[in-house]
């Protein structure tokens, strides 16, 4: 199995995140690089970093920005920027607090995909961009825009939300690609299902939203079937899977730091001990 034959597949999952940022920081530290990434919510921006080829901007954005500003809380959903201000991650902190490296993510000949969810079709979009940062950071934060939480981002004048909510886990997607040997990074422990009973949305959210509306009915299923697939690449030995495998202690809107610390630990541990097994070319794509 080489690195060119092989997708680096991130799944979302908030502040679980910081698992994922262990992990790429795993692949950084080792010059480990994939020829094609995709990332859906957290796994997008955990994933532009990784493509920027910056080791500890992950971590510093899901762990010690909070240190500094605390950007989840009813507060910032009060002033209309969501319980997780998005605005303020994506357009405010680069620029004062740790700079996007775009020179070096357009330089390199890795591919880079972020899912999103359409509001007006309710499908996936998957997106690239390595000619404009402003609209590579509008797909991200329209990537990470939960339901609910967080306003709705706008990419090319299309509102859009979560990647969540289509394709959480784009595995298909990467395999359409032409990548059907992968690691995907999972946020949850191995057998975790959602809940699939049906969600009650009220009339008046989403009205303008019909097909999103459908979507969001059906994600957890959506999502579990996903889940069966990729156990079942696992046992054909087909991907390599990578994710928690001590008990979950960081929620989706985690704030405790040290939590949050000990999950970026977990992920890079488990990216090496995952990864010491697979017998790879490390191939520098610049």
């Amino acid at each position: 199995m080489k690195l060119s034959q092989l997708a680096l597949v991130l799944e979302g999952g908030g502040m679980r995140g910081a698992f994922t940022a262990g992990v790429i920081d795993y692949f950084l530290e080792n010059k480990i690089y994939f020829p094609y990434v995709i990332g859906v919510s957290a796994g997008a921006s955990n994933g532009i970093s990784y493509a920027s080829r910056q080791q500890g901007r992950a971590r510093f954005g899901d762990i010690d920005l909070l240190k500094i500003r605390p950007y989840i809380g009813l507060k910032h959903m009060l002033k209309g920027n969501g319980y997780i201000d998005l605005d303020y991650i994506f357009y405010e902190y680069p620029d004062s607090l740790y700079p996007y490296d775009f020179k070096t993510y357009k330089e390199s000949k890795a591919e880079f995909v972020m899912v999103t969810t359409d509001s007006i079709t309710g499908k996936a979009c998957y997106l690239k961009e390595k000619q404009v940062e402003k609209r590579l950071v509008d797909i991200c934060r329209a990537s990470c825009s939960l339901p609910f939480m967080c306003p709705m981002g706008e990419v090319d004048g299309i509102p859009m939300v979560d990647g969540g909510v289509s394709d959480p886990l784009p595995v298909e997607h990467a395999i359409e690609a032409g990548y059907k040997s992968q690691i995907i990074v999972l946020t949850r422990n191995k057998g975790y299902r959602k809940d699939e009973k049906q969600i009650h949305i009220p009339s008046f959210i989403y009205k303008k939203y019909p097909n999103l509306k459908a979507s969001l009915k059906i994600r957890a299923r959506r999502y579990n079937e996903t889940l069966d697939l990729i156990e079942r690449l696992e046992e054909s030995g087909i991907v390599k899977v990578i994710r928690p495998v001590r008990k979950l202690e960081v929620g989706r809107v985690e704030k405790d730091l040290n939590k949050l610390t000990d999950l970026y630990k977990q992920g890079f541990e488990e990216a090496s001990r995952v990864m010491g097994g697979v017998n790879i070319d490390t191939i520098q794509y610049f």
